[in-house]
């Protein structure tokens, strides 16, 4: 019987937010700002699984989108600014939103994708 060493119940909400590895939750799962790294340098996992596709993009595309249109609908109906401050206002939320929430998203989504062991889908022969 081979001992396999225990990694406890690690959070895949928090890891992913944290960009850790999705099965020690020490590990980092992020080399750059999105690029996922080869193997978690803590207990070895592999990520060649992790493929989040285009979908932390309408993640966020989504989340930030109603923040910033909600943030400029709101400064509208309550100050009624210039159209300078609502570029001062809405330009940088729509900007900085979305880089800020890109990472950890993906990480959540490739956090998920360990635990259900998705993979690409393949055609069989008939």
């Amino acid at each position: 019987m081979v001992n396999q060493p225990f990694y406890g119940d690690v959070s895949l909400v928090s890891a992913g937010i944290a960009g850790k590895c999705p099965r020690c939750g020490r590990g980092k799962l992020f080399t750059g700002y999105r690029t996922v790294a080869e193997v978690c340098q803590s207990c070895g996992l592999s990520f060649r699984f992790a493929d989040s596709g285009d979908g932390a993009a309408w993640f966020v595309m989504l989340i930030a989108g109603a923040i910033a249109v909600g943030l400029a609908l709101w400064v509208e109906l309550t100050w009624q600014p210039s159209y300078s401050v609502h570029a001062l206002i809405a330009v940088p939320a729509a900007v900085i939103l979305p880089l800020v929430l890109l990472r950890p998203v993906k990480g959540i989504l490739l956090c998920q994708q360990y635990k259900t062991k998705a993979a690409p889908g393949e055609a069989s022969e008939r």
